[in-house]
């Protein structure tokens, strides 16, 4: 084996975003080991099918050609839905000559609104490119570890390549949900993942998931899409994520109206996640509507930016007589408004029908912030008997967790947070960075056994 080249190809381009997947690649990419095993590690990039190796992961402190990369990005997109909608028209138009004046027409605006102002800005942003990387060339033995969300990429022809000239593909996978539960996500999302998988099934020669939990459900998918001796020749493990907001900044100011939320003596439940259907905001507004009506002056507070398919449920929020009384929503908290509002809440609150780990919950409990979360079996394993569980089928199951703990005081889980310890992200990287190499340098002792056993 030569090297693990870590992949953050998304995160690289896309640095400002700050949601689930994208905190997990900027932290391991941050703190990943110089080797492991022996084995040089290090962070790369696909992009325009030449292979990178990253010095910085984030961006010059240029606004001017900052400005000008998401200008280009933008005019890129529009370029997309302007070739779309020829492609649309071309298909409705019967009569020969009129198609080829429009093609003719559709060249020349391409040329003149996208192609020369792309070219311009392109060569700018390829010389900004190489402050931040630089060319690396592929040797076979390496290992290319897809840590990023790799199914918004356009270099799966790349990675191929890099297959059949040696190198390993190692993929990893955060969760199956768009599979499992596909009712969650947009349909054209559902086909991309599906697509995705069915590339990386044929494709990697390892998966190493987020979770344990993860990792038995790719274990049954690959045996069931292509039979348990073939999955069996792949190798399957986990790594766990860790709790450290490294955004947080101490000298930055905290959201004042957050700030004033938790000014007051009576007890915050704090949500932390993108608004979405999978995150069973719902449920929790059902639950907390009883615990209000029974008399609780607990408040919800829902922090997480704003996503898809939730316009009822903002609906809900946004027309709720305790809106700003008892019930607050912030959809753009920084890190360290994240982190005022872990310091000082009295629980957090998690109801997820599904998920391929729940960042939120370490994030909490690490910082000695108590959880209640759904009686799922990924938040068993993380959480175990220091968090309090309750019934997706049964709002009230979480209504009286609510009241327990505001009438007691006593958090209603087997064991104190305080007893319970986890990774940081340098851990993190780590475990992901030292199990990879160890399977991969134990792969042909492994088959080569398995040979010595054949009739």
């Amino acid at each position: 084996m030569t090297r693990l080249l870590v992949e953050c190809t998304h995160v690289f381009k896309h640095p400002k975003v700050n949601s689930g997947i994208q905190r997990v690649v900027r932290n391991v990419i941050k703190q990943l080991p110089a080797s492991a095993e022996g084995v040089e590690c290090m962070p790369v990039i696909l992009l325009n099918g030449q292979l990178y190796r990253v010095q910085r992961l984030a961006p010059l402190d240029t606004p001017l050609l900052n400005a000008l990369a998401t200008f280009s990005e933008r005019l890129q997109r529009l370029a997309h839905r302007f070739w779309q909608w020829h492609q649309r028209l071309d298909t409705t138009i019967t009569v020969k000559l009129a198609r080829r004046v429009v093609y003719v027409a559709y060249r020349l605006i391409s040329f003149g609104v996208f192609g020369l102002p792309l070219r311009l800005m392109g060569a700018i942003n390829h010389t900004q490119l190489l402050k931040r990387c630089s060319p690396l060339q592929h040797q076979p033995g390496d290992q290319l570890v897809l840590l990023d969300s790799s199914w918004h990429s356009d270099f799966f022809a790349h990675a191929e390549q890099l297959k059949r000239d040696g190198v390993g593909l190692i993929a990893v996978i955060y969760d199956l949900i768009p599979l499992t539960h596909p009712q969650f996500y947009d349909t054209r999302l559902v086909q991309v993942f599906s697509e995705w998988f069915d590339w990386i099934t044929r494709t990697a020669d390892g998966y190493m998931a987020i979770s344990a939990t993860v990792r038995d459900q790719v274990r049954e998918e690959l045996q069931r899409r292509i039979g348990p001796a073939l999955a069996e020749k792949h190798w399957f493990d986990f790594f766990h994520l860790g709790s450290e907001l490294d955004l947080h900044n101490s000298d930055a100011s905290v959201e004042p109206r957050l700030r004033q939320l938790f000014a007051t003596p009576e007890p915050v439940f704090l949500m932390v996640s993108t608004i979405e259907p999978r995150k069973n905001h719902s449920y929790l507004l059902d639950a907390f509507e009883r615990a209000w009506a029974a008399g609780s002056n607990a408040r919800l507070c829902i922090a997480g930016r704003i996503g898809w398919k939730c316009d009822a449920l903002l609906e809900r929020v946004r027309n709720h007589p305790e809106l700003n009384q008892r019930l607050f929503m912030f959809n753009d908290l920084s890190d360290t408004s994240l982190e005022h509002a872990y310091a000082h809440a009295s629980a957090l609150v998690f109801p997820s029908f599904v998920e391929g780990f729940g960042l939120p919950l370490v994030e909490a409990m690490q910082r000695g912030l108590p959880a209640m979360g759904s009686d799922i079996a990924v938040f068993r394993e993380i959480g175990g008997e220091f968090m309090a569980y309750f019934d997706l089928q049964d709002p009230q199951s979480l209504a009286d967790l609510i009241n327990a703990f505001e009438n007691s005081g006593q958090f209603p889980a087997a064991r104190d947070v305080a007893d319970w310890a986890w990774i940081g992200w340098r851990e993190a990287s780590e475990q992901l960075a030292e199990r990879s190499v160890r399977h991969v340098l134990e792969a042909p002792a492994a088959q080569a056994r398995q040979h010595a056993h054949c009739p």
